[in-house]
């Protein structure tokens, strides 16, 4: 009994690889970012950021912030290539808290790095923020909300509002879906 099932089903197997019958396919939806695009990214956040020593603690190179399993093993003594490579490994991070939103993953990792990805998605009683909302319509006209993650304390700070100007001209539609 257990030969006939096995023999049927190879044969029906063989059928369907032998004919032309169309074998559906499951649509993966992606997200192509440029390289070159995540680099310049990269380099923005590094302008942006600049260098932290042991007067930031606890955060070190380009803005990483030492974790709990980080402590004694990373120092305030890394080489800068080692922040670069801290730094592209928290931006994809970040990105991949974003996946959801497609094109916008990028834009919305970048500044997390910044402010934090649960400023942004909203965590424990606060709220998601109006960007997130926006997207989350499907609006995409987002420049105003975007540029208002330029204060601290309260106030607007001038070189932050430029900042997110850069990272929004730069980074905004840029990107592309790509379907599997």
């Amino acid at each position: 009994m257990k030969q006939a099932f096995i023999i049927a089903i190879s044969l029906v197997c063989f059928y369907f690889s032998t004919n032309d019958y169309p074998v559906p396919k499951l649509e993966k939806t992606t997200i192509a970012i440029n390289t070159g695009l995540f680099d310049e990214a990269v380099e923005c956040i590094k302008q942006s950021e600049g260098w932290h020593d042991e007067r930031h603690h606890p955060y070190v190179g380009y803005g990483h912030r030492i974790l709990p399993d980080e402590r004694g093993k990373l120092t305030f003594r890394i080489t800068r290539q080692k922040a670069d490579s801290l730094l592209r490994e928290d931006l994809k991070k970040k990105c991949a808290m974003f996946r959801k939103y497609g094109k916008d993953s990028l834009l919305l990792g970048v500044l997390a790095y910044n402010v934090g990805e649960y400023t942004l998605l909203g965590h424990k009683g606060k709220p998601k923020s109006k960007l997130i909302i926006k997207l989350d319509s499907g609006d995409r006209d987002i420049r105003e909300e975007y540029v208002s993650f330029r204060k601290y304390r309260g106030r607007v700070v001038p070189s932050i509002q430029k900042r997110r100007e850069r990272e929004f001209d730069l980074l905004f539609n840029k990107t592309k879906t790509i379907h599997e």
